[in-house]
Formats: C-alpha cells, structure tokens, sequence
C-alpha cells in the first residue's frame, strides 16, 4: 500500500482568473484535487505588498499593473481586470509563504505558478511579476537557486541574476525563449523525445545543487514538456515526467536535505480538467509519498 504525508502547499481561491490559456483557470481544481485526496494542506497566503514588488520590478509597471492603467497593464495576459490583478498579487503572496513553509519543513508548494518570463522593466509570456526573484530579494541571506523545468527557458529569471546576486537559474527547457547563459545561469535545451540527454541534465543540475548547497531551491514543476502539450518541442512522456519529479525531490529532500518548494509552472491541454490537472495533482501525490518516506 502506498503511503503519503500531506505537504503544506500555499494557494488562496483568489488565484483563480478566467485567463485565455488554463494557466491560472487550472489553480483551483488542482488545489482541490490534490487535497481531497489527502496530498496537501492548504495554507492561505497574504498578498505581496507594492514595496516587494518596488524592489524588483520597475516601480512604473508595477503602478501600471497594480492600477489597470497604461498599456503594460495588459502585457502578460493581453487583458486586466480586478481579479487577475488580484490574483496575481495572491500568487505571489503564496511563493514567499511557500519559501517559509519550505524554510520550515524541507518541503512545500505553491498551487500556482512562477511567472519565470517576467522581467525587471515588464511582464511577458502569461507572467506578470517574477515570483522567482521575490523570493531571492526577500532572502539575500540565503542563495535561492531556481531549478526551472518548464518547456520554457526561465528568460526573465535571468536576467534578474544580473541584479540579484543570491539568485542562480538552471533551466532545462525544449524552447530557450531568449534565455542565456551568464555567471549565474545556466540554460540547457533538450532535443525532442530524447528523455535521455533530459535526465542527464537533471542529474548536471542536482550534482551543482549538491556542490553549492544553496539555502533554497525552487523547483518549477512544468507540465507543458508533455507530449500532448500543445506548445511542447519536448514531447516528453507522462512516466518520464513523474519520474523527473520523484528524481528531483528525493534527491533534495532525502538525499541532499536542501530545502526546497515546488510551483506549477507551464501547462496548456485542453481540456485541462481530463488532460492536465491530473498531471499536475500527480506532482502533489509523488511530493507526500516521499515527505512520508522522508519521515519513516
């Protein structure tokens, strides 16, 4: 029989929004899901505060998504509203109690996203303010390091590397989106169906998680590498993906002891309810059987 224990995972109802893509319409059948079948305990979270933001973004676009008012209200998603405005501030809220949370127990989650496209100056590719690099301001005691496994190169979290001296990006993508390699990240692109080389980057970037010992990982649990994924050049197949998850959080939790917490990241199938979210739920379910292992 296989057994779990619950991880506290951040998620508010706010998170939802009615986006074009399922990005932030999935949050809360997932929530649900993974805590009705005992793989979660939901932790409500604050919303971030325009100073945290302040400190990251540019202070205008801030204004201007916080406002509705300009055309950078609308870069990320392509339309504003109060509760996409609100949920947005939620989510990011829920990744600095997630980095607490994870700070306590060795592991936790966001039931949400990391926004890993956004920027300094602006948002772009359906993420709005960097979550990633609010963590690692919020912590500059500590160096986060962002093991980002979504279809998508992690753009904006590096160029935050440039500016946040704590943050190091290790992206494992299909599609670089402008990513880059600099002092502080890493890219490493994967062929198509070539779970393989994919394996063996994840192994590259936990061999370097075990040499710098960071203070925190955040690990972004990107489903759009799927082979259904509409947006995928991966084609990576559901086993490998649930196996690249199991890879990665028994090394951090049990094998390392580096505290870490998971987000979401990408997924567009459709529809989500049959197709992706239990992609996603699965996640939570592989994350409670190894914190009970850690704990036997």
């Amino acid at each position: 029989m296989i057994q779990n224990h619950p991880i506290r995972a951040a998620f508010s109802e706010s998170y939802f929004s009615n986006t074009s893509t399922p990005s932030m319409r999935k949050l809360t059948l997932v929530a649900r899901r993974a805590a009705e079948a005992g793989f979660v305990e939901l932790v409500e979270p604050q919303p971030v505060g325009r100073a945290e933001l302040d400190q990251i973004h540019d202070p205008a676009y801030v204004h201007s998504i916080l406002s509705g008012e300009g055309p950078l209200s609308k870069c990320a998603f392509g339309y504003w509203s109060e509760d996409y405005r609100d949920g947005v501030l939620a989510i990011n809220g829920g990744n600095l109690l997630a980095a607490r949370l994870a700070l306590e127990d060795g592991i936790a989650a966001n039931v949400a996203q990391g926004f890993h496209h956004a920027a300094p100056p602006n948002g772009g590719g359906y993420c709005t303010f960097n979550g990633l690099a609010l963590v690692a301001s919020c912590h500059p005691d500590i160096e986060v390091f962002v093991l980002d496994c979504d279809e998508h190169g992690g753009d904006g979290t590096a160029e935050f590397t440039k500016t946040l001296p704590n943050l190091f990006n290790f992206s494992i993508c299909g599609t670089g989106m402008a990513a880059f390699e600099g002092p502080q990240s890493i890219v490493r692109r994967v062929p198509p169906r070539d779970e393989k080389q994919a394996h063996q980057y994840m192994q590259e970037a936990l061999d370097l998680i075990g040499e710098r010992r960071p203070g925190l990982v955040i690990y972004q649990a990107g489903m759009d590498p799927h082979l259904d994924d509409p947006l995928s050049r991966s084609k990576m197949s559901g086993e490998f993906l649930a196996a690249r998850d199991e890879f990665v959080m028994k090394t951090l939790l049990i094998e390392l002891g580096i505290p870490f917490f998971f987000v979401l990241a990408g997924g567009y199938q459709e529809p989500m309810e049959k197709k992706l979210v239990p992609l996603h739920v699965q996640t939570f379910e592989i994350a409670s059987r190894i914190n009970h292992q850690r704990r036997k």
